[in-house]
């Protein structure tokens, strides 16, 4: 038997909101440093330091067992009467239970396990907030709940805010009460839904005993919110137009005895909510670049990673290759590896394609309805399901096109190389990369246009897939965006190459402006030609200080910085004066075949993922960023390598 989708659409409709988005749901160098403090942000880990060979029975457990299968307890599922839950300070949010029944539609009358999506989609609308019946047809209880200022719940949307997790509490609260739940709590969703799931487990409360994430954030700030110091004009502007669409839709009547006048209440809350407490502001703020440009409480407070530590329940983390949370998904997976059963699963996804694990089952990894289910009878009903030792991190490796396990992530073989940019007397934007340094000096001049990136796989995955699903070309190959950068292309390789983890561009680079964006892609070049999309960065000059106490490093090569994105750490560009950029690469694994060549591109602008606040862009239009190769600034890549037999070797052999 074949268990349906995640999340099953009702209808076109509910389709095509979830894909609009399915989501959450910015010496000569300048390079400085920041004392560490304990109480701002969460650290990389370090991982210097090799890891020692598994034993056996461990090596057993990078093998996926088969799709995990039961029948179903129930027949029939019913949906009681939409129910408002009246919080602390009398603001109501609108719940939906849904209980397994028998054959004449009576609803199952005992506690049972109870699964939890916490959504900011109005729950009558989008796809991916609808009760599983899967799941509740095997002996659950589901409750859906939208969150305040969402949907059909009262209040003023503040997203993910101190107030979201005082509800996230005392929703928890009010699930372990009700007669039909026996106090066992799991988490469900994509997106918004795996974020608020996270939220969740962090408050503490011991009724949550599982956690399935599907491409939540980990960091709003460096993310997708403000990376490399840029707003997000792709993603945070859909994502807030469709929170605030969904939110102004009239809502079913049904709440407490059909009073008329709680859908006019609701909207108008709803409405003022996003002129003046939330939405506008926070908008606006960005554009005029206010305080909360930089990485401050309001972003902090928003970030699961800023209390991962306090999740306890097992939890699965599903993240994607070209997800919008591409950087935060393996560091939640960091986060919880230490106290508690996480697994982490990474497919070739932009957000929508991860939010359904599109192209699932594959390589012996079951589609996500069956991980899933096991999951949850496994944490939740103390079944025999073998998910507390599915294999501990799943990557798809593109060029290779195969899901393959590893014990850890980055590969625990994964050693760090630098590959230098060289540049060319004749062509100076199309240089070569070699892993020896620079003997001689050179130069290159780019234009710093801020519209570079409007046809590349970075368009497509910061909107969340939605334009590479319109302009399928621009999301498969670099070629077009690489007019405009310096090109840097490595001879054919003589032997395959395995990349995985993240990656660090160290970039000497001067401009005429007072600021610049500095932006690195990763591709592989195909014997035609094509440069296909591996992953990309952008970093703003002025906030490129790299703190070492918190970046990592492996094998005394940076491979992710650590950028504070403080006012302090603010650096004072000065025009002409050459300046180290380290840009983090946000983390990728692929095979590069022999006779394919390695890309590194190097330009001034990727939108839509990023696009300096007016300020900022206004002191740096029109200018000119120059690229330096040279012995005493020599620009380079760092990569983490893996033995491309290691990798191999550890393909699911149940494909």
């Amino acid at each position: 038997m074949q268990i349906p989708t995640l999340f099953p659409p009702r209808g076109l409709a509910a389709l095509t909101l979830t894909i609009s988005l399915a989501a959450c749901g910015g010496d000569s160098s300048s390079s400085g440093t920041q004392t560490p403090d304990a109480n701002t942000s969460t650290a990389i880990p370090n991982v210097s330091e090799p890891a020692p060979e598994l034993p056996a029975s461990e090596q057993a457990n990078l093998i996926w067992p088969d799709a995990y299968q039961r029948a179903q307890d129930y027949p029939n599922t019913v949906t009681l009467p939409q129910k408002l839950i009246t919080m602390r300070d009398g603001i109501r949010l609108a719940a939906t239970v849904t209980l397994p029944a028998d054959a004449a539609g009576n609803p199952i009358n005992q506690p049972l396990p109870v699964i939890a999506t916490f959504t900011g989609y109005n729950q009558f609308y989008s796809a991916g907030a609808f009760a599983d019946n899967e799941l509740v047809q095997r002996g659950y209880a589901y409750i859906t709940v939208d969150m305040r200022g969402t949907g059909a719940s009262e209040g003023s949307w503040q997203a993910f805010s101190q107030i979201d997790h005082d509800d996230i509490a005392e929703l928890l609260d009010y699930i372990t009460i009700q007669p039909w739940s026996n106090g066992t709590i799991g988490m469900n969703g994509a997106s918004y839904m795996g974020i608020t799931g996270l939220l969740a487990g962090a408050s503490e409360d011991p009724a949550v005993k599982a956690i399935f994430a599907v491409v939540p954030m980990g960091d709003a700030y460096r993310d997708v919110v403000f990376g490399g110091g840029q707003i997000n004009a792709g993603f945070i502007p859909l994502w807030i137009t469709l929170v605030t669409g969904l939110s102004l839709i009239p809502t079913p009547a049904g709440f407490d005895n059909n009073d008329p006048s709680y859908a006019l209440t609701t909207l108008l809350q709803h409405l003022q909510g996003a002129l003046t407490d939330f939405q506008l502001p926070v908008v606006a703020g960005a554009l005029i670049g206010d305080e909360n440009r930089y990485d401050t409480e309001f972003w902090r407070i928003r970030s699961p990673l800023e209390i991962i530590d306090k999740v306890s329940a097992p939890t699965f983390v599903v993240g994607g290759l070209h997800d919008i949370f591409q950087r935060g998904e393996p560091l939640i997976y960091e986060g919880l590896k230490a106290h508690t059963n996480a697994k982490l699963l990474i497919g070739p996804w932009t957000h929508l394609q991860g939010s359904f694990g599109e192209g699932l089952p594959a390589d012996g990894v079951p589609d996500l309805a069956n991980i899933r289910l096991a999951w949850f009878d496994h944490y939740l009903k103390g079944m025999d399901t073998s998910a507390d030792s599915y294999p501990p991190v799943t990557q798809y490796y593109k060029g290779s096109e195969r899901y393959v396990t590893a014990s850890d992530w980055p590969h625990p073989e994964a050693h760090a190389e630098t590959f230098y940019l060289h540049g060319k007397p004749l062509l100076p934007l199309l240089g070569t990369i070699t892993r020896q340094a620079p003997g001689a000096s050179y130069q290159t001049s780019l234009l710093q246009t801020p519209l570079n990136g409007l046809c590349s796989a970075s368009a497509s995955q910061w909107t969340a897939g939605v334009l590479g699903m319109i302009t399928p070309p621009c999301a498969e190959q670099d070629n077009l965006t690489n007019l405009l950068e310096a090109v840097y292309t490595s001879e054919p390789l003589p032997e395959a190459m395995a990349i995985n983890g993240p990656i660090t561009g160290q970039i000497w680079a001067s401009t005429t402006a007072f600021d610049t964006n500095v932006t690195v892609r990763i591709s592989v070049v195909d014997e035609n030609g094509i440069a296909r999309p591996l992953t990309h960065g952008i970093q703003m000059a002025s906030m490129s200080a790299n703190d070492p106490e918190r970046a990592r490093y492996m094998d005394n090569k940076l491979i992710q910085p650590w950028h504070p994105y403080s006012a302090e750490s603010r650096q004072t560009i000065t025009p002409f004066k050459p300046f180290l950029a380290d840009v983090e690469v946000f983390p990728t694994s692929a095979v590069i075949a022999a006779g394919e060549r390695l890309r590194v591109s190097v330009g001034a602008s990727d939108l839509p993922h990023g696009i300096s606040p007016i300020p900022d862009l206004l002191t740096s239009l029109l200018g000119a960023l120059t690229l330096y190769s040279s012995p005493n600034m020599p620009s380079r890549v760092n990569i983490p390598l893996v033995p491309t037999e290691s990798v191999q070797s550890h393909f699911n052999p149940q494909s």
